[in-house]
């Protein structure tokens, strides 16, 4: 197969490609990726109805207009009439930019509401991301059929009698639940219809998922049988993902990249900074600029903790964060924690509790994906990034829909040895990052 990519414009509710226009352009060049001209982008959007173009059963659009989806985005406008023909596609687009809602719709038109059988599988990297999908599939499907989330906890067992007895049409669900589920007999995935893998970078980039997540593509299904959807905001080499897509049999041949603000993934409004200082000062600085910013709402992200540091008895980053600005930080905004190694209970409360408040949520990466908590005004990150991805998702969780044209700030603390990765993230990413003078801004014993 020839690896060049060929480009196709999509402009308002275009149709996809003829069959035959489509055919031949994957036997000479490969999968195909649309990505829309800059010139067509000021072109006024159609409804999210007329996109969708009577492929959407009538209730489950009528339920997306009643809660505020009326107008497509940029996403969903060139997405939604390749997912509707019930092609595979990779869903590639800045986080907040509607892809959730592209996927299920593309689910909804697939699955039939009179079966009792599981037709579609949203396979998500962390419980947070699953909570989330799954309530805007709840939402979208007013009772017409079951959705059922397996996100690991206490719940698996009594969820797997659930199954056996009344098999839902839509499960969202973990790597690591879903495939437990499925060594248990539980249920089957023959009758699926649809397979949607979101944050896919993320999955793969995991060494404890990604062996799990060749399983669900190719031993537990077929891709011939199935649609399959990849979405993620950041898929590095992504040239290269598509053929390995076709090359391991995870999609079809005809597999579509819809690609969307390629250049710019980073959302204007954000204002990003970073202060050079000692690891030492570092929680008092971030102790000043909270004091300064007086964030609505934060997240404070940390690096997780590496198991040198555990053997020799440290505490993690987040606990000395967590306990320090307990106890020193003076401001209206309750301080919470959220971490992978918490229970799911814990983790089920601490997200339960931002949720409509201010709050300062400590938190590795975990929380960079999945939350959508439009309060957030400012993102702190206490420990670099390892790759710019992780940047470009933990910047993701601010600046969104409703306050997403109000000011926003970005703060990186990093030491001098770490600015050249900072400048790093900067080039990759196409963003300015401004320095803030510390030494004139605060004074500290």
């Amino acid at each position: 197969m020839a690896t060049a990519t060929p480009m196709a414009v999509f402009s308002g509710c275009a149709s996809p490609l003829s069959t035959t226009l489509r055919a031949s352009l994957n036997t000479c060049l490969g999968p195909l990726m649309l990505r829309p001209h800059p010139r067509l982008l000021c072109a006024s959007a159609a409804t999210l109805r007329e996109v969708c173009n009577g492929r959407v059963p009538e209730h489950v659009l009528q339920r997306a207009e009643e809660v505020g989806y009326v107008v497509p985005t940029e996403v969903q406008e060139h997405s939604l009439p390749v997912l509707l023909s019930g092609q595979d596609c990779i869903l590639h687009a800045q986080t907040g930019s509607g892809k959730t809602l592209a996927y299920l719709l593309s689910v909804f038109s697939a699955i039939d509401f009179g079966r009792s059988s599981v037709q579609a599988l949203v396979v998500v990297p962390t419980r947070e991301l699953g909570i989330q999908v799954t309530k805007v599939a709840r939402i979208l499907a007013a009772k017409a059929c079951t959705v059922m989330a397996l996100l690991d906890g206490g719940m698996l067992r009594r969820q797997k009698s659930w199954v056996k007895a009344e098999p839902p049409a839509i499960i969202v669900a973990t790597v690591a639940s879903l495939c437990q589920m499925i060594e248990k007999r539980a249920f089957s995935l023959q009758s699926m219809r649809v397979l949607v893998i979101d944050e896919v970078d993320f999955i793969f980039g995991s060494s404890k998922q990604v062996s799990s997540l060749r399983k669900i593509l190719t031993s537990y299904s077929a891709a011939s049988s199935r649609q399959t959807i990849f979405a993620s905001a950041s898929i590095p080499q992504h040239n290269r993902f598509v053929h390995d897509c076709v090359q391991h049999k995870w999609t079809k041949s005809d597999v579509v990249h819809v690609h969307v603000n390629p250049v710019q993934p980073m959302p204007s409004h954000l204002c990003h900074r970073y202060g050079i200082c000692s690891k030492k000062e570092r929680l008092h600085i971030l102790l000043s600029l909270l004091e300064k910013d007086t964030p609505r709402s934060g997240i404070i992200f940390v690096a997780e903790q590496s198991e040198k540091s555990k053997k020799a008895g440290h505490s993690p980053s987040s606990t000395v964060v967590v306990e320090f600005l307990r106890s020193t930080y003076q401001g209206s905004l309750e301080v919470l924690l959220l971490e992978e190694d918490m229970n799911f209970n814990a983790r089920a409360t601490s997200f339960t509790e931002v949720k409509g408040k201010g709050f300062l949520l400590v938190s590795t990466d975990i929380a960079s994906r999945g939350f959508d908590l439009p309060q957030i005004s400012h993102i702190y990150n206490f420990d670099l990034p390892k790759t710019a991805t992780d940047y470009l998702h933990r910047a993701g969780r601010t600046g969104r829909e409703p306050f997403s044209k109000l000011a926003c700030s970005v703060t990186t603390l990093i030491t001098e040895d770490e600015h050249f990765v900072l400048q790093r993230f900067q080039n990759e990413l196409k963003f300015h990052c401004e320095e803030l003078p510390l030494e004139s801004m605060f004074t500290f014993n």
